[in-house]
């Protein structure tokens, strides 16, 4: 019985294919990197950071202070403790805002944590402290 036209034609393909793999086998057999010297091999890293096989140039090397690199992570700068800033909102049942003059962040404080009546508008100094809730500022003291 004869084979139907499609038959053959996948048949042809898979034949096809088979030589394509075999002729990159031997092209990958030809070209391969084992057994190189080092020299052959080397790759250096230039100015910025890019892998090159030329050699770096030695007129444009620059001295670093071995005093000036820093190992591990970055210091951690103090951070004022009272803070200042201007209640941008205040409820009658206690609570309101203050927005910080530095950062522009609203903090929220409750009147129980000032030492002076206070009303929106006013300026205020204050330390912020980490509640449940986020940030809220407290000891609260109006600047005159």
């Amino acid at each position: 019985m004869a084979d139907s036209f499609s038959k053959k034609e996948n048949f042809k393909k898979k034949i096809q294919k088979q030589k394509e793999k075999a002729l990159k086998r031997e092209e990958r057999k030809t070209s391969n990197n084992k057994g190189k010297s080092l020299d052959d091999m080397l790759m250096y890293v230039d100015a910025n950071g890019q892998l090159t096989s030329t050699p770096p140039d030695h007129a444009e090397k620059a001295e670093i202070n071995i005093d000036d690199i820093q190992l591990g992570a970055a210091p951690i700068e103090a951070e004022e403790i009272r803070k200042t800033g201007i209640i941008t909102f205040f409820s009658e049942k206690g609570y309101g805002f203050i927005t910080e003059d530095k950062s522009k962040e609203n903090i929220f404080f409750h009147s129980n944590n000032c030492a002076e009546p206070v009303k929106k508008g006013n300026k205020v100094s204050y330390e912020k402290e980490k509640s449940p809730k986020g940030f809220s500022a407290v000891d609260i003291q109006l600047v005159k």
